[in-house]
């Protein structure tokens, strides 16, 4: 942003994300810091008075939000949680689409439609052709039981020594209320360790090896240390954890330590590294056994490849992206299957990794990732015609470097060779070829998955995570110790099995994640475009409307119930008794007021949730221009033409109720009487006063 952001020069900067509200709101507090500069008061007059305690409340309701039953965890429920002042804040600086959104609102005309989604695919591998490696939930017990003790050489530190070792390594937090141990990282850290290598056991027997060779070297290393009784050993730099997890960010900051062998219990520790040393030796035996010739995982994507190419879904499409975590298994799987797609399928294969660099098998083909990404995807990345005769490459093996923000829709058949534990990843990485104006027809998704059933998978995980105590410094703005137990029901392991579960069975988008929350629920972009499109088309119309003006409909939607929607005003006493209350600061929209009640007389929608109420307002009018001829003579005929309106009455007292908290019939039995639209001042909990300034009665669909 330095670079982007000259300091003097007027620089206009779009910030663009397909996910700004995951499971915090910390990233999207991050980017509107760069949009006000960090200025805490920059939105004073847009009625945000401090940023930062704005974001910090929304936080703090988010958290609660996340702790809640399933059945109440709705999008819905966090836009009343969170408060409008935050609604507004987001309101005046983001601009947000979805999937959905785009479909509903804007037709695909122009744009071209959106790909048809195929039922995924789900394949369940074994690890070893020859049947000889032992089973996962066997390795499982292995990793458990791995001290992993290279890496944690302050566990062994000598109890008289620990309160030094303490006061030069521990993070004080919050002035010295308290204090981030080493220690706790280090075993936090340990138990991440042991999930990553499970991830990478299930990712590809070859990564698998990798890595435990890898953590072997380091055992020997510190063993050698011990045995020429070197003074002091430092900590050992972990270069195999997947830096893209954020459960690794609070733990892999913080200053190499240091421990003198004197102040050891070089006993046990020995012991411990010896028992590492064995248990991985074992271990590295097996994995080493199974190389490609017997590796079962890899035989099953190779006839799925062929069998794609040799039948595509779309006439032509050769096609493949397949994902993995990791980019040893990424160079594991380009080494084995470009030579063989070139020498059986004749297709062109390409590798893109964050790490382990770019290759590629067309001849001349500069190995940047934008030249591969071009010759995979020349339709969607617009490569200039006179290149053409640069080839093109129809099989890509990637990591999550290219998990966001690529257009690769000419591809039309995406392999998740491992199951990233976060869902938004998997759904990121399929984003890549499901993309509006895909030249196919429809598109599909493959899953690898272990070869166990996904619950007792996850178990695994759970099991092998154990107690983690991180420092969490950017949730809620302070610095708090986050303590993760296994089994903790506010762990989000259920989260994850709920939604991989989901995955089996069908490809679901960002916004259908049952915590996943969409800037779409959270701002009116979208009205205030339709309404000044209407006031150039149909200059001084709206401001001629009487007030009381109302509409009648029919609702074919399941999830929109018949009654009435209101758009009410305060006025007078009401208003100003609002604005003590603190309402009006809370909510943007004031005076103006909308409730959705249905027909018993229930609100559906209340006036926090705006904007689903609009959302549903603007999906009865879409394509309604002229007024509904049936709809209307129904309504005319239950109120004998506007005369008996008692129950229009009945569902307005709920709706003002709904606001102001009282209900009381008669004070709005004059809203809709002849020539009135006031509520009888004096008569409304104490000389409250509301004006009906429209209402639109949805009947039954078939109703007219």
């Amino acid at each position: 942003m330095r670079k982007i952001i000259k300091e003097g020069v007027k620089t206009r900067v779009l910030m663009l994300s397909a996910t700004p509200v995951n499971n915090r709101l910390a990233d999207l507090k991050n980017q509107i810091a760069f949009v006000t500069e960090g200025d805490d008061t920059a939105l004073v007059e847009h009625g945000i008075d401090s940023i930062e305690q704005t974001t910090r409340k929304a936080q703090i309701q988010f958290n609660r939000w996340l702790t809640m039953d399933e059945a109440e965890r709705t999008p819905g429920h966090l836009v009343e949680m969170l408060g409008f002042d935050y609604f507004t804040l987001l309101d005046h600086l983001t601009i947000a689409r979805s999937r959905r959104h785009i479909e509903r609102y804007y037709g695909t005309e122009e744009t071209g439609k959106f790909p048809g989604r195929l039922p995924p695919i789900n394949i369940k591998a074994d690890v070893d052709l020859a049947g000889q490696f032992r089973a996962i939930k066997d390795i499982n017990l292995e990793i458990r039981r791995l001290n992993l003790a290279s890496y944690a050489p302050l566990r062994y530190v000598l109890p008289h020594k620990q309160a030094a070792y303490d006061a030069k390594y521990s993070t004080e937090i919050r002035g010295g209320e308290s204090f981030f141990r080493q220690a706790d990282r280090e075993e936090s850290l340990i138990h991440l360790l042991r999930v990553n290598v499970l991830k990478r056991m299930e990712s590809a027997v070859s990564s698998f090896s990798l890595t435990v060779q890898r953590q072997l070297k380091d055992v020997e290393a510190v063993l050698a240390h011990i045995e020429n009784r070197d003074d002091d050993i430092e900590e050992i730099d972990i270069a195999d954890v997947d830096i893209d997890d954020p459960a690794f960010e609070s733990l892999l900051v913080g200053r190499k330590v240091k421990v003198l062998l004197s102040d050891v219990d070089l006993i046990r520790w020995k012991q411990d590294l010896i028992e590492d040393r064995n248990r991985l030796a074992t271990l590295l035996a097996a994995a080493q056994q199974v190389d490609a010739a017997r590796d079962a995982k890899l035989a099953k994507l190779r006839d799925m490849i062929e069998q794609k190419c040799r039948q595509p879904i779309n006439a032509g499409n050769r096609k493949i992206i397949v994902f993995t975590a990791f980019s040893d298994t990424a160079q594991y799987l380009y080494a084995n299957l470009a030579p063989w797609a070139k020498a059986t399928l004749g297709i062109d294969a390409g590798l893109v990794t964050g790490s382990a660099g770019i290759q590629t098998t067309l001849p001349g083909l500069r190995k940047s990732m934008s030249s591969v990404l071009s010759a995979f995807a020349p339709r969607a990345k617009e490569r200039p015609a006179d290149m053409a005769a640069e080839g093109e490459i129809d099989l890509l093996i990637a990591t999550d470097c290219i998990s966001e923000g690529q257009n690769l829709q000419d591809c039309d058949w995406l392999v998740n060779y491992d199951i990233h534990w976060n869902p938004v990843r998997i759904i990121q990485r399929f984003g890549r070829i499901d993309r509006i104006g895909s030249p196919n027809q429809n598109i599909q998704l493959v899953n690898f998955w272990p070869n166990m059933e996904l619950e007792e998978y996850i178990g695994l995980e759970q099991r092998v995570s154990g107690r983690m105590v991180l420092l969490d410094v950017s949730a809620t703005g302070e610095e708090n110790l986050i303590e993760q137990q296994s089994g903790n029901p506010m762990n989000d392991l259920e989260y994850r099995r709920k939604q991989l579960l989901k995955l089996q069975d069908t490809v679901i988008d960002m916004e259908d994640l049952s915590n996943g929350v969409s800037i779409t629920d959270l701002t009116l972009t979208d009205f205030r475009i339709d309404l000044a499109q209407y006031l150039k088309e149909h200059p001084g119309q709206l401001e001629g409307l009487p007030w009381g003006t109302y509409a009648v409909t029919t609702s074919i939607d399941a999830d929109i119930a018949p009654g009435i929607i209101f758009c009410l005003r305060a006025e007078g006493a009401v208003a100003a008794d609002m604005g003590k209350k603190g309402q009006s600061s809370d909510y943007p929209l004031a005076p103006i007021y909308l409730a959705h009640v249905g027909d018993d007389g229930t609100v559906l929608l209340p006036y926090p949730q705006a904007k689903r109420i609009l959302d549903r307002l603007k999906r009865l009018a879409l394509g309604r221009e002229l007024p509904d001829d049936g709809a209307c003579a129904k309504f005319d005929k239950q109120t004998r033409q506007g005369e008996d309106m008692r129950h229009a009455q009945k569902l307005l007292a709920a709706a003002v109720a709904s606001v102001v908290g009282k209900s009381e019939e008669r004070a709005v039995a004059s809203l809709f009487s002849p020539g009135g639209t006031h509520a009888m001042k004096g008569e409304f909990a104490g000389s409250s006063d509301f004006e009906v300034a429209a209402f639109l009665v949805v009947l039954p669909g078939g109703a007219a």
